[in-house]
């Protein structure tokens, strides 16, 4: 096999908040439609910020995922997500499941999370606690361990290449997108299942909330809460879900007669070592930059060339940091900015989740040749209105010409990842 292979996307899952499948997740983006929801449970336990985006997943639908043995004492929330959205993505790219006396050696799964297991955590420690180490039960150790989702995926598959997970904050996702491709281009694989996911609830959001970096005014007013670009923007709402892509070779696509979704041209990944303006919860502005800049070189894409950014832009503080990192990075003016949305709008921000789903939501751009409305701007950040014009951010869903588009991720710990996708046309 050679050692520069064409990279394309043949399948995509994804539950997120406002959408579990992606027929509907596309709908949903498409139409504006919120996936932010008041949480009782954060009421009952006096979190500030009692909106967070969870995704609606029916007992119907678990049951078509787990058979009732594999539910008896599950509570990993992110890895329900995750063999959903996974096992959906394989099957959207028209893949058998290898067969029960030998693996599939080229398929191989990078599915990363930020922790998985949260409650099954909390009902472990109390067995524990109590002396009852012995009700735990025998899959306890898989919902808990970081690698869990991957190997159940892969178990479930087949997969006999490599079989990891990656954890890099909010950069997860678009992470082990990444590594997949690498594995791909240098014929270490033919095939990948790549994503990312993340457990909802109050053991995963309770930590921001206690940073008091989560809106606290739209506890009767949800949909309204995440309002990234805006001048009011007061917070990132906390969301979950997951995010799942098949990647291949192109040869290995076109020789199957698969769907192509995309190519993968390249992209990088890159700390700001939380030095200068970085630190643990802020990010380096000369290394995002750099990691933009060194995306589109690895790419051989100019600047000139990105017709849409799907940015990280998460309703803080940063929002307008960002864009002006952009502007660095592309060498744009106010007039020749790219499209730039945000669909963290309508799902909030899915934390480890948000890169995977988010790339699933860039990819069907592409696709459709649309850019999906940024919710929720009354008034555009003055910042924001002195880089780029206005209509560069779109309010409501716009068809445009979309040929390369670029998505990054910057995560906590200073940590950034960004790729370049290309439309293959036929």
């Amino acid at each position: 096999m050679s050692v520069n292979n064409r990279v394309v996307v043949t399948g995509l899952g994804v539950v997120a908040p406002n959408a579990i499948t992606v027929p509907e997740f596309e709908a949903a983006l498409r139409k504006g439609i919120s996936g932010i929801r008041f949480e009782q449970q954060l009421a009952d336990l006096n979190f500030g910020c009692q909106v967070a985006g969870t995704p609606q997943v029916s007992q119907e639908m678990i049951d078509e995922y787990l058979t009732p043995l594999q539910q008896r004492g599950f509570r990993a929330s992110g890895m329900l997500y995750g063999i959903i959205a996974g096992k959906e993505a394989y099957k959207d790219a028209g893949l058998e499941v290898a067969p029960a006396d030998h693996a599939h050696d080229q398929l191989g799964v990078i599915f990363g999370t930020g922790q998985s297991g949260g409650e099954k955590f909390r009902e472990a420690i109390n067995l524990i606690d109590e002396g009852k180490v012995r009700r735990l039960g025998s899959t306890s150790v898989i919902q808990t361990m970081t690698s869990g989702i991957s190997a159940w995926l892969a178990g479930e598959l087949g997969a006999g290449n490599m079989v990891t997970s990656n954890s890099s904050a909010c950069a997860t996702g678009t992470e082990a997108l990444l590594m997949g491709y690498e594995r791909i281009k240098y014929g270490l694989a033919t095939q990948m299942l790549v994503g990312s996911t993340s457990d909802s609830g109050p053991y995963i959001w309770g930590g921001f909330d206690a940073m008091r970096i989560l809106p606290t005014k739209y506890n009767d007013n949800p949909a309204s809460a995440s309002r990234p670009f805006a001048a009011d923007a007061s917070g990132f709402v906390p969301g979950s879900g997951a995010g799942a892509l098949i990647i291949e070779s192109l040869e290995s696509a076109v020789s199957r007669g698969a769907t192509i979704y995309a190519e993968i041209l390249g992209g990088d990944i890159n700390s700001g070592g939380q030095r200068g303006d970085g630190s643990m919860t802020a990010p380096n502005g000369d290394a995002v930059v750099n990691v933009i800049k060194s995306a589109l070189e690895n790419s051989c894409v100019q600047a000139n060339e990105i017709d849409a950014i799907n940015g990280h832009v998460t309703a803080t503080g940063k929002d307008a940091f960002e864009v002006e990192n952009w502007k660095k990075a592309l060498g744009t003016t106010a007039t020749n900015f790219p499209y730039i949305n945000s669909f963290k709008s309508n799902i909030g921000h899915c934390l480890a989740a948000a890169g995977s789903i988010e790339l699933v939501g860039t990819i069907l751009q592409l696709k459709n040749q649309l850019v999906y409305g940024n919710s929720n701007i009354d008034q555009l950040h003055p910042e924001i209105a002195a880089i780029i014009n206005e209509d560069k951010i779109p309010k409501e869903t716009i068809e445009a010409d979309l040929k390369t588009v670029i998505k990054a991720s910057f995560g906590f710990g200073d940590v950034n990842a960004c790729v370049v996708l290309q439309k293959i046309d036929g």
